[in-house]
């Protein structure tokens, strides 16, 4: 006779109280709470032991008789079947973090508790089935976590713990944060959706919307049922459309309570952990002072407890941070002791050295600074403070002929250095070793380099970027001016060992004793630069910034850089021919104007003939006692109706779009790729922003004949097309988003002429009745208020008197004074904090907001005013950028993005893809704050396609 199984899940609990632990909501805040630590062989370890930690707080506290820890299966669930793109925006989890999610499940069988986890479904619904199960044994349950999916499980024997907040979580706590009880939570779910997992809800319905029709209507389905009696038409409208898409929904957020689970809930009962198996976990990661703390529990049958170790170097409560460790371990400053690695033993050790150190800072030296030309000359490593070396794989001699002060080495021969495709392949482990972090200064520049060697390094920090995502806006973030004002320290200056002017002389010439001093300490000050740096994202609530926006974004410039873009030769001939015959022309009458020829690149010269000879007002005198000329003074005579400074300024722009593109571009083309290669700056604009440089492609002028003449000199390969999307009045519609302006938001959310309903809002002219002189002022208006823009400003800006720009302004106030309440308390709190904050939490410091100097401090108000706006947009198309690479590979599409200019990406796309591709970068440029922002208004991106730049956009 076959025996009958028992029913899985319901065996009689020896327990009162059950702790369900939602494991995988730890995960994520133990990673980002805790600073990066390794063990002595490489291992991740700072979310296991943030989760660690958070155990044994968990266990110390709990009156609980019963616990188990629920974690999330790899892999789908039931819902993608539901609901494909389910969970489909999620970012990936952080590369160091990944390797850890096994480690952390040891931790939890370590201390003895359950690890359940069941392929096919989500924590949340093991702890569903298992609260249910527990509850109708009559047992107390409390469900361990912050996920606000869980609060429709509370109930009159289950409540809640946030551990984060220590918030105990009951039905008044559920109506206080949904509106409705625990048993409605679903339905008001249902209809706001949710943007962290991609349920797509009602569009137009939040949380407090739906809480109301919940309410009103006593459940999802009554209301769908009655949606015609909805009295708003859009709500209405909305609520019949998207009705299947509300229960598929519902059955999206709501939890399955029914899991065929695979362990009973007698075996939940809490007791005290094996010391062995605790012991030996505590031990392999390297968690002393956990050991040190628990050595009481942890000493079987006796003996002697663990030992204490007075130092751990990785940082913990209690002890040294690891940049106060590491700082004090080696030399107190860097500069001496360096070696120099010329053999494949010595590199083979300091290879060991770098993968049991578990970080190494990587610098390479080159001949060039161009990183798409440069030829490798060597390489340096740190793996600890002090403890650096350089590797020669290029250098020529050592030779300094004889005469101490010369810098140039010919005539010597070639000092011992290792062959480079032996260094190379030595390297190659190193530095793709996942459980290595590789730490450097501009990684970006290196990674071309050795890429075009073929080695790829990740994962990967930046000392630039960390000091960038910190101090974004104080300082500059290149390595010797961080050495200096972070420790003190003035590195070796690149002119001392190469020189400078007409006698400069490349790296590979330089001695290998000089060049292992200047470039093993390179590497030595990233190493400490990193060790104050990292822990002082988590203090400073950066982490998200860095890891979410920058660190991610390198690669994708490298790749972006490493493409480039195709300029027509011929194209750019021409136009340097036609701009050379319009400045002769421009010149001619320049000169008739004047009444007498002179140069007119000269600002002495000029400035005579407008403020001697011409009598133009406003003629200032500088220290050296010739007029300003500047733009803004030609600018304001143009404004004035005076013509030759405005044909000044026409052939100022018409030279300098000569000099800086037409006749440049032709130098700038690379000889093995035939195409240009702009590099990114990631880490100039304070705002967050992205420049451009050699060249620089983000100044073209848009609006002018002559910028797009130049922009139809970038093309296509054969066979393939460009594609510009560009997002609409980004700034616009954050603006309507940050001030809260309903107005504003709802023109947006309508599709509206913004500008048009603008003018007709705060001029009183129908919009039927709208001419386009009207719309020009009020879009002057729209783009200049973002950027505190004065009276004086706009007068110029639209050619009217100062007053009646006044005028305008306070027009422009009164029907949306929601802005000027925002301008108003982002200067009060930027002089109070001396920076300003983005959506997605970047920190912009405004280092002249509270100068005593009127101009400069006014200089800081506006800029304090335009910079979260500017700022999130740059984070929102930094977001677009990283998510965009891994869209296109899934879709196994052949295109490759080239440029970033301002809200603009532009790709190459071979001509049958294009059509599949807009849409999908379309798609995930509107989406790219989701998950971790809602935004109040709809991202629309435009989409332009041609052979040509100008033609795409």
């Amino acid at each position: 006779m076959t025996e009958t199984p028992a029913k899985t899940g319901d065996s009689t609990a020896p327990y009162k109280h059950l702790y369900l632990v939602d494991g995988s909501g730890y995960i994520f805040r133990a990673f980002f709470a805790i600073p990066p630590r390794m063990t002595s062989h490489g291992v991740h370890t700072n979310a296991v032991f943030g989760f660690t930690n958070m155990l044994i707080k968990l266990l110390r506290d709990t009156d609980a008789d019963g616990l188990a820890v629920i974690f999330d299966h790899s892999g789908e669930s039931f819902r993608n079947e539901i609901y494909p793109d389910y969970k489909a925006n999620r970012d990936e989890p952080p590369e160091e973090l990944v390797p850890q999610f096994a480690a952390i499940r040891e931790a939890t069988r370590a201390f003895g508790l359950p690890c359940l986890e069941q392929q096919g479904y989500e924590a949340d619904d093991l702890i569903a089935t298992y609260a249910r199960l527990a509850a109708e044994q009559g047992l107390r349950v409390t469900v361990v976590s912050s996920d606000k999916d869980l609060m429709q499980l509370v109930g009159e024997r289950i409540d809640m713990l946030d551990p984060m907040k220590d918030r105990a979580i009951g039905r008044e706590e559920v109506i206080e944060k949904f509106g409705v009880p625990p048993e409605k939570v679903i339905d008001v779910q249902a209809l706001a959706g949710d943007s962290t997992d991609n349920v797509p809800g009602v569009p137009g319905i939040g949380i407090k919307t739906a809480a109301q029709l919940v309410e009103q209507y006593g459940s999802l389905e009554a209301l769908l049922e009655r949606a015609e009696e909805i009295k708003q038409p859009k709500r209405r409208e909305k609520l019949i459309e998207n009705a299947d898409l509300a229960r598929v929904s519902k059955q999206l957020v709501t939890l399955e309570q029914q899991v065929p689970v695979e362990a009973d809930l007698g075996t939940f009962g809490l007791s005290e952990p094996d010391p062995e198996p605790l012991r030996a976990f505590l031990e392999r990661y390297e968690f002393r002072s956990i050991l040190n703390r628990l050595a009481d529990k942890l000493v079987p049958n006796g003996g002697e407890g663990v030992v204490p170790d007075a130092k751990e170097v990785r940082g913990t409560a209690g002890t040294q941070s690891p940049a106060e460790a590491d700082q004090g371990s080696s030399a107190s400053s860097p500069g001496s002791g360096y070696a120099t690695v010329q053999t494949i033993a010595a590199l083979q050790d300091w290879v060991r050295r770098a993968t049991e150190a578990g970080r190494v800072a990587v610098d390479t030296e080159t001949d060039s600074l161009d990183s798409l030309r440069a030829r490798l000359v060597g390489v340096s490593l740190a793996v600890a403070p002090g403890e650096a070396c350089y590797i020669p794989l290029a250098h020529k001699n050592e030779s300094d002929g004889g005469d101490g002060d010369s810098l140039d080495f010919d005539g010597g021969e070639a000092p011992e250095q290792i062959p480079l495709k032996e260094a190379i392949d030595l390297l190659r482990p190193l530095l793709a070793d996942p459980t290595v972090l590789k730490i450097g200064q501009n990684l970006k520049y290196d990674l071309e380099v050795l890429h075009r060697h073929g080695l790829e390094v990740t994962p990967l920090d930046d000392t630039m970027l960390l000091s960038y995502v910190l101090e974004g806006g104080l300082h500059g973030h290149g390595m010797d001016e961080l050495s200096k004002l972070h420790l003190d320290h003035t590195p070796i200056p690149f002119k001392e060992v190469c020189g400078s002017g007409k006698s400069q002389i490349t790296f590979d010439r330089v001695p290998l004793e000089r060049a292992t001093d200047y470039a093993a300490e390179d590497a030595d000050v990233t190493y400490r630069l990193h060790a104050l740096f990292r822990p002082q994202l988590v203090t400073e609530k950066l982490a998200t910034v860095y890891e979410t926006l920058e660190r991610p974004l390198v690669p994708v410039l490298v790749a972006m850089e490493e493409a480039g873009i195709k300029v027509d030769t011929g194209q750019l001939k021409r136009l340097s021919n036609d701009f050379a015959t319009r400045m002769a022309e421009l010149e001619t009458e320049i000169h008739g104007l004047a009444g007498r020829p002179f140069n007119i690149g000269s600002p002495k010269q000029l400035g005579e003939i407008l403020f001697d000879e011409l009598s133009l007002p406003g003629g200032k005198k500088g220290k050296t006692g010739a007029y300003a000329t500047g733009a803004d003074i030609l600018e304001q005579l143009a404004a004035q109706g005076h013509d030759l400074p405005a044909r000044v300024l026409d052939w100022r722009q018409v030279a300098k779009l000569k000099s800086t593109y037409t006749d440049a571009l032709q130098t700038q083309i690379n000889p093995e790729t035939g195409r240009v290669h702009t590099s990114f700056g990631q880490a100039v604009a304070s705002t967050g922003r992205l420049s451009s440089t050699d060249p620089n492609l983000q100044n073209i002028p848009i609006r002018t004949e002559e910028g797009r003449k130049i922009r139809r000199a970038f093309v296509a390969e054969r066979g393939h097309k460009l594609l510009s999307v560009d997002y609409s009045q980004i700034e616009l519609r954050l603006t309507a988003h940050i001030a809260g302006v309903d107005a504003l938001r709802e023109a947006f959310a309508a599709g509206h002429d913004i500008h048009a309903m603008t003018a007709s809002q705060v001029f009183g002219v129908p919009l039927e009745e709208m001419d386009s002189a009207t719309r020009r002022r009020a879009k002057a208006i729209n783009f200049g208020i973002i950027y505190g823009i004065s009276a004086f400003g706009l007068a110029q800006n639209l050619g009217i008197a100062q007053g009646e720009a006044r005028d305008y302004i306070g027009a422009y106030f009164a029907r949306y004074p929601e802005i000027q309440d925002y301008m108003e308390r982002t200067k009060t709190e930027a002089k109070e904090r001396g920076w300003v904050r983005t959506l997605f939490g970047r920190r912009i410091h405004l280092p002249t907001i509270r100068d005593k100097n009127p101009a400069r401090r006014s200089f800081g108000e506006r800029a304090a005013i335009n910079a979260p706006i500017q700022g999130t947009a740059a984070d929102i198309i930094k977001r677009a950028m990283i998510r965009i690479p891994p869209a296109i590979e899934a879709a196994k599409l052949d295109t490759r993005m080239l440029l970033q200019v301002h809200d603009e990406l532009l790709f190459e796309v071979p001509e049958a893809q294009v059509e599949e591709t807009a849409a999908l970068v379309k798609k995930v440029m509107e989406g790219a704050c989701v998950p971790a922002l809602e935004l109040s208004v709809p991202l629309v991106a435009d989409v332009g396609v041609g052979e040509s730049w100008d033609e795409a956009h």
